[in-house]
Order: C-alpha cells, then sequence, then structure tokens
C-alpha cells in the first residue's frame, strides 16, 4: 500500500506547507515512522498468535491426554469386569474365547487395542494373531496387586501403527477376589492428536483476522500520519522545527502568530524586543499585552496590511500583516516588524560601503595608468581626495624614485612624492624635499610595524610633533583634525608611506577606515612598484641601447651630422643609427629598427650594428651589405628558434629588422643608397625644397633570398639627407602618410639650417606627446672636397714608368706642402702602382687625396686582392705590402664595378705625416740585411 509524499529535503518546495509532496513513500519503508509503526504491530499480532495457538495446541493436547487416558481405564476395567473374562482366562483356550470379544471390544470403543493376558504378561489376545503369545510391553505389577496403572509405552505394531500409546492396565478378578489375569486398553500419541487437531483452524483464523486488522488500523492511521506531517520523515520534520527556530531567532524583524481569537501563539526574540513583551504572553490575547492603541488595534483587525508605520516607544515599526490560511475558511495572523530607525542607520552604512567601493574601484582604474612613479603616487593622491581625505601626502623612499630595489636603511629618509587636497590652506613639506622622519613618527612607525596606524586626535600624538613642532603647531591651527599613516608594501618590501589627513570640520578618522585605508594602499603600492620596477629595467635598456649607439661624431671631411634619439615611454627599442668614415674621403649612413621592444631588441641591435660595421670596413657595396646582413638576421632568428625550442620555451626570434644604408662620396657628389623595408629618406636641397630621393623599396631583412635595389644620386654641396624610423612619423593614432606631410612642412625652407637646428625642429614638430615607439633621426648636410686637394693621373701599364709616377708623386706633395711626407708615400706609391702594373690589368689610376689624412689609391682594372705576408730572407719579393703596412696607418681593398682600388692612409699632424718609430733608411736596412749568422 503507498501514499503520494512530497519532493526530497534538497529540493526548493521541500520547507513549503502549500506545495503536495510528489514522493511516493512505502507504509513498509522502515525510515518512516508510519512503516516503523506497522511493522511493531505485525511483530506483536504475530506474536500473540503463535503464542495463543501454541497455548490452544498445548492445551488441546493435554485434554485429548487426559481423555485417551480415561478412555482406556474405562474400556480396560468393562472388559475386565465383563462376564465370562475371568472364566475364559481360567479356561484351556483363553485365545478362543477372549480373541474375538477384545477385537470387539476395540472396534467398539474406538481405541487402537484391547489385550488380555496372563498374571505373567503373556498376551491371550492382540489385533494381530502373530503377537500373541509374546510378553506384553508396559507396567504390570501394580496391576497385580490388584491397582490399575496408566502408562505411556511402545510395543509391537498397531493397526493404526507403531508409536507410543497411552494404555490402562487393569485386573481380572474372580470371584473370591483373585488377579486371574490382566487386561490392558489403549490408543497412540498420534490417534491422541487427531482429538485436537479440529481446533488449530479456528486458533489460525482468529491470528490471521488479528493480523489484517492490525493492518489495516495501521495503514490508515500512517496515511493520516503521512498527511498531516505532509509526509516528512522523522529527521525532515526535526531538521524542519529546527530551521524553523533558527530563522524566527536569526531574522531582524519581529513576527507574531495569531489566532482567530487574536489569542498570541508566537513571538519571536525580535518581536519580543521592539513590542517590549514579558514573558510568559503564549496563549494571551493581544488586548492583555499592554501594546500602543494603534498596534493593538492592527494586531486585533482581520484586515491585511502593508508597510503600515506605526510608533512603539522610541522605534518606528514597518508592519505587515497576511492571513495565516488564507483561502481555507481558518483564521489567524501573520504579522512582521521592522525597525526603520535601524534600517535607516543601516541604509547609512551601506551608502558608506557603497561610496568606498566606488572609490576602490576608481582607484583600480585611475591609479597606475602609467608606468611612472611619481605620477603614480600623484594619481593615489588625487582618488582619495576629497571623498576619503582633505589632505594626502605620499613620501617614498629615494631608491623608489630612482628605480632600486628598496632597503630598510632608506626609512628614516623619505622624499615627498606626490601632495593632494588643501596644501594652500595647510603648511607641508613640498613636493621632491627629503623628509628626516623622527623615529617616534606615525610614519616611522607604520614603516617599522608593517601595518596602518590611526590617530584619532592629532593633538594627543606627540610622535606626529615631535616630527616638526613648528610646523605640525601651524597644521593644528589650520584645522587638521585626524590621521591615517599607512604603509605601501608590494611583496614585502616597504616602498613608503602614504598619509591621510582630515580637518575638523570631516568626521574624525575610525577603525574602518583604517582599513579602508589599507586596501587603497595596497593597490596603489603595487602599481608603484610595478612603475619602480618598470624604471629600472628602462634604464638598464635605454642605458644598453645608448652604449651601443655612437658615443660622438667620428672624424670625417664629408658630411657636417646631428642626431636625436628618444626612448619610448613603454621601453626601449632596436632602432640605431651610425656614421661611419670610409676611405677615399667617403662616408657611410646607417638608419635601422629592430622589430620588437626591450633588452632583446636592444642587444639585437648591438649585433647588428657590429655587423654594419664590419662590412663597411671591407668596403662592400651597398647592396651587399644589405644582403649580407639580411642573411645575418635568418640565422639569429633560426638559431634562437632553435636555442628556445630546445629548451621548451617559446622562441622570441629577431622576427625581422629595417634598414638604410647610403655611401656618400665626397670627392665627386655621388651617394648610393639602398633601404630594406625602412622608411624612404627625405632629401632637402640647398634652396629648401623638400622632396624624397625615390628610393627603392625593398623587403625587410630576415625574409632572406630578395634582392635589394640601389639609387645613386648626385647630391649638390649644402644638400641636407634626413635619416629617421618609423616613430618619428607614425604611431597608433597617425598614419604614415600623414606623418611624412607633417616632416615635410616642417623641413620647408631649412636649406640654410645646420643638421643641429634641422633636428631640434623637426623634433619639435613631430614629437609625440606620449612616444609609444623609439625615435632615431639622423640629418647629414654635405660637403665636396676641394678640388685642389685631388690629385688624379693615368699610369701605363709599363714597369718603367714607375719613377715617373713617383716623381708627379713627389710634385704633388710639394704643391701641398707636405714635402717630408715625400720619401714614405714615394715608397708606398711606388709598390702599389708596380704591383697593379705586374700582378693587375690595365687602366691603373693612382689618386691623391689631402684631408684629414694623406690618402693614396691606386686603382686597376683586376679584381684579384693582394695579401699581406712576411717575406723570408731568401725571398727576391714579397716585401711590398709589408712595407706598405709598416709605413701608412691603415691600408685595404675595395672592389668597383671597373676592378678594384688598393688605399692607404697617413694621418698628418700640423700638416705633416706622424713619424714612424724607424728612419726610412734605418727601416729598409733591417729589411734588406742577412739575418743568417
Amino acid at each position: 500500500m503507498e501514499v503520494f509524499a512530497g519532493r526530497s529535503p534538497g529540493s526548493a518546495e521541500h520547507w513549503s506547507a502549500g506545495s503536495p509532496r510528489r514522493r511516493r513513500t512505502s507504509l513498509l519503508d522502515p525510515r518512516s515512522v508510519a512503516g516503523q509503526v506497522l511493522l511493531l504491530q505485525i511483530a506483536v499480532v504475530v506474536l500473540l498468535v503463535v503464542t495463543a495457538v501454541a497455548a490452544i495446541m498445548l492445551q488441546a493436547a493435554r485434554d485429548a491426554l487426559r481423555e485417551g487416558r480415561r478412555a482406556s481405564v474405562v474400556a480396560a476395567q468393562s472388559f475386565a469386569s465383563a462376564p465370562g473374562v475371568a472364566g475364559a482366562m481360567r479356561g484351556p483356550d483363553p485365545t478362543a474365547v477372549l480373541q474375538p470379544r477384545t477385537e470387539a471390544a476395540r472396534k467398539r470403543s474406538g481405541l487402537d487395542f484391547v489385550v488380555a493376558m496372563n498374571t505373567q504378561g503373556i498376551r491371550y489376545t492382540y489385533p494381530y494373531p502373530s503377537e500373541i503369545g509374546k510378553k506384553f510391553v508396559g507396567t504390570i505389577g501394580p496391576a497385580l496387586r490388584g491397582e490399575t496403572v496408566v502408562e505411556q509405552a511402545g510395543g509391537p505394531p498397531l493397526p493404526t501403527g507403531r508409536g507410543t500409546a497411552v494404555q490402562a492396565v487393569v485386573p481380572v478378578t474372580d470371584a473370591r477376589g483373585k488377579v486371574v489375569g490382566l487386561v490392558s486398553a489403549g490408543i497412540t500419541v498420534r490417534n491422541v492428536a487427531a482429538l485436537w487437531m479440529p481446533e488449530l483452524p479456528i486458533a489460525l483464523g482468529a491470528g490471521a483476522a488479528a493480523l489484517a486488522l492490525a493492518v489495516t488500523g495501521t495503514a490508515l492511521v500512517s496515511r493520516r500520519l503521512l498527511r498531516q506531517t505532509r509526509g516528512l520523515a522523522p529527521g525532515e520534520l526535526a531538521e524542519l522545527y529546527e530551521h524553523h527556530e533558527a530563522v524566527l531567532h536569526a531574522v531582524r524583524e519581529g513576527v507574531l502568530i495569531t489566532d482567530a481569537e487574536d489569542r498570541l501563539l508566537l513571538a519571536n526574540e525580535e518581536a519580543t524586543r521592539l513590542l517590549g513583551l514579558p514573558d510568559g504572553v503564549r496563549g494571551r490575547p493581544v488586548r492583555e499585552l499592554d501594546l500602543p492603541e494603534p498596534v493593538q488595534r492592527l494586531l486585533a483587525s482581520p484586515e491585511p496590511v502593508d508597510d503600515a508605520v506605526h510608533l512603539a516607544g522610541d522605534r518606528l515599526l514597518a508592519v505587515n500583516k497576511r492571513p495565516t490560511y488564507p483561502g481555507t475558511g481558518r483564521r489567524g495572523s501573520v504579522v512582521t516588524l521592522r525597525d526603520t530607525t535601524e534600517l535607516a542607520a543601516l541604509t547609512g552604512r551601506a551608502e558608506v560601503a557603497r561610496q568606498r567601493l566606488n572609490l576602490l574601484y576608481d582607484a583600480g582604474v585611475g591609479v597606475g595608468t602609467t608606468l611612472d612613479v611619481e605620477r603614480t603616487a600623484q594619481e593615489l593622491a588625487d582618488v582619495a581626495v576629497p571623498r576619503f581625505a582633505d589632505l594626502v601626502t605620499v613620501d617614498l623612499l629615494d631608491a623608489v624614485l630612482r628605480g632600486w630595489e628598496p632597503t630598510a636603511e632608506g626609512w628614516r629618509h623619505l622624499r615627498r612624492a606626490a601632495i593632494a587636497g588643501e596644501r594652500r590652506k595647510v603648511p607641508a613639506y613640498p613636493l621632491g624635499e627629503v623628509i628626516d622622519l623622527s623615529p617616534l613618527a606615525p610614519q616611522t612607525r607604520t614603516l617599522q610595524e608593517g601595518h596602518g596606524l590611526l590617530e584619532a586626535d592629532l593633538r594627543k600624538a606627540p610622535g606626529w610633533r615631535d616630527q616638526d613642532p613648528e610646523r605640525a603647531r601651524q597644521a593644528l591651527e589650520c584645522g587638521l583634525r585626524s590621521l591615517v599613516a599607512v604603509p605601501l608594501r608590494a611583496r614585502g618590501v616597504p616602498l613608503g608611506v602614504a598619509s591621510f589627513y582630515r580637518r575638523r570640520e570631516a568626521k574624525p578618522f575610525e577603525a574602518d577606515d583604517l582599513s579602508f585605508a589599507e586596501e587603497l594602499a595596497a593597490r596603489a603600492a603595487v602599481a608603484i612598484d610595478n612603475a619602480r620596477r618598470f624604471t629600472r629595467e628602462h634604464a638598464m635598456a635605454v642605458t644598453l641601447q645608448r652604449s651601443l649607439l655612437p658615443r660622438g661624431q667620428p672624424e670625417q671631411d664629408a658630411l657636417e651630422v646631428a642626431w636625436r634619439y628618444l626612448p619610448a615611454e613603454g621601453g626601449v627599442g632596436g632602432d640605431w643609427f651610425d656614421v661611419i668614415p670610409l676611405p677615399g674621403a667617403r662616408v657611410a649612413l646607417v638608419m635601422g629598427d629592430v622589430v620588437g621592444r626591450g633588452l632583446h631588441a636592444a642587444a639585437t641591435m648591438g649585433r647588428l650594428r657590429t655587423a654594419v660595421h664590419n662590412f663597411a670596413t671591407l668596403d662592400l657595396p651597398v647592396d651587399e651589405v644589405l644582403g649580407n646582413l639580411d642573411d645575418l638576421v635568418v640565422r639569429m632568428d633560426n638559431e634562437e628558434g632553435a636555442a628556445d625550442a630546445a629548451e621548451g620555451l617559446e622562441g622570441e626570434g629577431v622576427t625581422g629588422a629595417t634598414c638604410l644604408y647610403a655611401v656618400y662620396d665626397s670627392v665627386t657628389g655621388a651617394c648610393t643608397m639602398a633601404r630594406a623595408g625602412h622608411p624612404e629618406p627625405v632629401l632637402v636641397r640647398p634652396d629648401g625644397t623638400v622632396v624624397c630621393p625615390g628610393v627603392p623599396a625593398s623587403a625587410p631583412l630576415g625574409l632572406g633570398g630578395y634582392p635589394f635595389e640601389t639609387a645613386e644620386l648626385s647630391l649638390p654641396e649644402g644638400s641636407q639627407l634626413l635619416l629617421y624610423t618609423d616613430g618619428l612619423v607614425e604611431d597608433r593614432v597617425q598614419d604614415i602618410d600623414v606623418g611624412m606631410e607633417r616632416l615635410r612642412r616642417a623641413l620647408d625652407g631649412s636649406g640654410d639650417r645646420t643638421p643641429e637646428e634641422t633636428c631640434r625642429t623637426v623634433i619639435d614638430a613631430l614629437r609625440p606627446v606620449h612616444s609609444a615607439d623609439d625615435i632615431a633621426l639622423l640629418a647629414a648636410r654635405t660637403r665636396r672636397f676641394p678640388p685642389s686637394r685631388v690629385a688624379e693621373w693615368d699610369v701605363p701599364a709599363d714597369p718603367a714608368l714607375v719613377p715617373a709616377a713617383r716623381a708627379r708623386c713627389r710634385e704633388t706633395l710639394l704643391a701641398w706642402g707636405l714635402e717630408e711626407t715625400g720619401f714614405t708615400t714615394e715608397l708606398i706609391l711606388s709598390e702599389l702602382v708596380t704591383n697593379a702594373i705586374r700582378y693587375g690589368s690595365p687602366p691603373v689610376t693612382v689618386r691623391l687625396l689631402r684631408g684629414r689624412c694623406l690618402t693614396c689609391e691606386v686603382s686597376d682594372g683586376s679584381s684579384t686582392s693582394p695579401r699581406l705576408r712576411r717575406a723570408a730572407t731568401t725571398d727576391e719579393g714579397g716585401r711590398g705590402l709589408f712595407l706598405v703596412a709598416q709605413f701608412a696607418q691603415r691600408w685595404g681593398t675595395r672592389y668597383t664595378s671597373r676592378g678594384k682600388v688598393i688605399w692607404t692612409e697617413q694621418q698628418l699632424h700640423d700638416g705633416a705625416v706622424s713619424a714612424a718609430g724607424h728612419t726610412p733608411v734605418d727601416f729598409l736596412l733591417e729589411q734588406f740585411d742577412d739575418l743568417e749568422p
């Protein structure tokens, strides 16, 4: 049998009094009260029925046994006293006479046997003739004395079967009373049980009826119990009661329940407190509770009430009233009371909490917008004024402002980093001033103890006044009232102190304000520490990058140059530039940009700048320099990617670079340029016209396999060539075309400006407020090598004409006033011309250039480069280049489209070549002396 119950306790409708139960609960469920009662009743009924049946069976068996004994005695005595029995036993054949009579008596009496025997116990009769003449099984002694014996004994088989029999033994006497024989009559025990078996169905039927009645009654009781308890188990009922008690006692609203007669059935603790109810009010009528008349009338009224406000003592109560059992016809009410006076105070605290949450949100958004330490500190001060404090100061360790790691040694000396609020009305340390803190000052204590300190009344804060008595006196006169000092800590390291002040017009700081100030300072400290670490890393990166950039202008005569380098605010990049003097009054200009930022980009830039220097030293053509750089970038990218992959890291790689390489020849005025993904240079002609020279654009470095196109320009003297990186003309909000137009406008009419003035003008016009990328700018104004300092002539390919070349050189040096250099220069020229005629191919040309140094160049049509070696003493030749290397400061080879040029440079000091360690004659003698012993 089943009934329907509600949902499990975990469901949302479990505690709803009006929601139907949907769980099916069996009456035999041992977890339910009804099931337990039913099982108990079934057990009791079964026990009673079994006991009753057993008792009936025992009683019936006892009665049947008694009846069997009586019947056996009566039958035996009747047969023993029958006429003729005694005479038959004395006759010659007792069996023939008594056997028919005993069988007839047995059948008439319904007994199992009637046996006649002599005094020795030898049977005369028996239902089975085969047993006649055998010894009787039983007790015959008392019967021989004239007594009657009743007993249970076994014997031979009977017509009803074998088994224990209830038998009676009586004596047979003659007329004189002498025992002449014995008669035994009896019945087996199994046949005795047949006497009481008809009573067993009655007992069992009565037990079954009682059990059915118990189950039916229990089912009815269980159904009613389930309906009244809404299908809840005992544990659920107990849990519901506990929850009911917990809610009533914990809820911040008063709850009253009244019945139809307006008696108070329930009042929780909050209702007792709000109405001032005495103890023992349960069950009393509302009118006897001494309540205010409006409240009493409201409780007695059957009408529902919504948020009715009534005065109860000094409390303003908001009252709501609803019927207890709506729609059932049962009367009763539930009344809730809410103290609006406390609600107003709670609403005020909630508003304060909301404002502080908004302030924390604003601090999270407004503090740390930049990676500047001082700016972040000022943002902290600004966000707290005036919503939390009237005056806020932020003092940081000097190491923090410099980007260094803070130490405890600097706690006593803080620098004022930010101030906000009424600093004009209140005397305070100015920005940037170093503050020597007193050991008793709240700021010192908060740094040492690691938590904030609250001074609710600064007049009672001797430590604060001892810091600067005169300034403290003026601050108190200006109205300062309370202080909260909290440490600025990040990663467990103190960075400084934030001090929040309030004037006497505001509410003094409390413990909640201290907790809020610590939370605000903790958030700001993280931003300050991030800015400090960025400052340190930025300074390191800038230092590295500046160390890799040119420190000063190299000595050269071809160009007048000036440059600017501005690192980005978010970290240095890979921008670089260079001015590399080349032999032959030439200069190489380089401008490059490595993709990426930080130390990796700066280090890559240094490697590329070194590579450009090496390629320039080899005097390679412009396109070959870029080609070699492209191969280097590809190789660097592959090496770094393979190394990072082997270490399980995400490879940064070079990811590419841009470069512009230009070589200017001041003798001819020719400038050869090529660019690999770099912005096109800008040319300012002497008349102020601004043009782009049209250098073909090639692929950036690092792609590999692409050729680089060159452009050759003829630059008039006084032209300015402007090289720059994309940070100057392009950013996130400005397209490169707009930047180029702004650059052209800034350069208009600047033909007569010096390179320094040009750099200043361009930077002032185009520098962004917040630079997101590095800016590199190089301005170079061309000069032409004076023709009077150039001597050039052809030499026929005949060794016999070498003396004529030396003579022509001597005449040129004499005209230039360099007579003292004649011997050395003639020796160098002689060796170079001889090698060109002997090992090169026509035409052979000699060129002398007098500038900062004396340059001697010999060109021929061969591409075979000479090699320096030290000749043995037995060699006839091989000493020419060795002599050239000893007398010249530098020498080298560069290839041209028509062959090669061997050049040497001799440093000039005050118009003369610097002296060598040996005189020329002595040096030559040393070279040709026989060193053999």
